[in-house]
């Protein structure tokens, strides 16, 4: 029942040379993937979002402008004066 007995280091445990095994190597350059993406990503970010401004801006202004005057003629139509004019 007993063990195999110690067949080496791992990587070195003395079998036959693998062969086509490809190695691979970074430059210097390509290790630093996230070298400034810190700071491109707060300046992209904030180029991107102001970008934006005018189609959003649009959107919320339209928006506000329609609930503003919901609300103006909902005040109305509850009023005394809605009431007394017959328009409720």
């Amino acid at each position: 029942m007993g063990g195999h007995g110690y067949i080496g280091t791992w990587g070195n445990m003395g079998g036959p040379t693998q062969r086509g095994i490809t190695t691979y190597i970074l430059s210097p350059f390509e290790q630093r993937a996230f070298a400034g993406a810190a700071r491109k990503a707060v300046f992209n970010t904030s180029r991107r979002i102001i970008s934006q401004i005018p189609y959003v801006g649009v959107a919320f202004g339209l928006g506000y402008v329609i609930y503003a005057g919901a609300i103006s003629k909902h005040a109305y139509l509850t009023s005394k004066a809605s009431h007394a004019a017959g328009e409720h």
